[in-house]
Formats: C-alpha cells, structure tokens, sequence
C-alpha cells in the first residue's frame, strides 16, 4: 500500500526543471506534490503525479532518468503540533525516516505529508495499528 513516487535525476543546470514540466504538462500529467534536492552537480526532483506510469513513460521518453520509490501519503489536520504527533509514533516505533515533504493538495484544514521510510511495510503496518489512515490518491 502506499503510493509511487517518481525520482527524476537531473543536471544542475538551467532549464532542465522547466523542461520535466513541459514533458508533464504536454502528457496531461497533473502534479500533485513535488520537492527538488541538490548539490553543485546534480538534483533530484521528487513528484507525485495522477498518473504514474504514464509519466515515467513520458519522462523516459524525453530522456530523463527515473526512478519509482513507494512513499507513505499522510493527511493529518492543519494545526500546530499534528506533524509532533505524527513523529512520536514514528520514533517510539523506531522506523527511520528517510526524507519527507507535503503537498500543496488536500482537504481545507488537513496538509498531506509525504514520507520515504527506511522500511516500508514495518511502517505501514505502524500507521494501521495507530489507526493513521494513509491517502492512496489526492
């Protein structure tokens, strides 16, 4: 369970995040949440989209490099301290985050955040058993 985020890998160099946009929007693909690391050399672009598959494709086609990771969609409440909340149950569980991001998507009142966690499945079955229910789409 979860959802697939694509990871594009890309030359730190102008214009190569404008032209991933342009190879989404000509495929009719829909952003849904997006974060960009880098360093001197390089960055990865991180997207959630609509359309998954169709996206790479397009993306591979355009000759990016990419990469599809499962992540962990939460909707928590738009309040001060609902992110705490969240990071307790992960640290007394003792899953390792790896990164996380939100999305600019969601109910009015809630924030999606977007987790890559060191071991998936422990931390699925954590978020159930806390009875956290995860988004699969927004």
């Amino acid at each position: 369970m979860g959802i697939k985020q694509i990871s594009v890998f890309l030359e730190n160099t102008t214009g190569r995040l404008s032209e991933v946009t342009k190879t989404l929007a000509n495929a009719g693909i829909n952003l849904r949440a997006i974060s960009i690391a880098d360093t001197a050399d390089f960055g990865i672009l991180r997207i959630i989209v609509d359309k998954t598959e169709e996206a790479a494709s397009a993306l591979n086609t355009a000759g990016f490099t990419t990469r599809q990771t499962d992540v962990a969609a939460l909707e928590i409440e738009d309040v001060p301290g609902s992110l705490a909340k969240l990071m307790d149950v992960f640290q007394q569980s003792q899953v390792n985050i790896e990164y996380l991001y939100s999305s600019l998507e969601g109910q009015v009142g809630k924030a999606v955040v977007i987790f890559k966690l060191e071991d998936h499945g422990k931390a699925l079955k954590i978020l159930s058993d806390n009875n956290l229910k995860m988004t699969e789409k927004f």
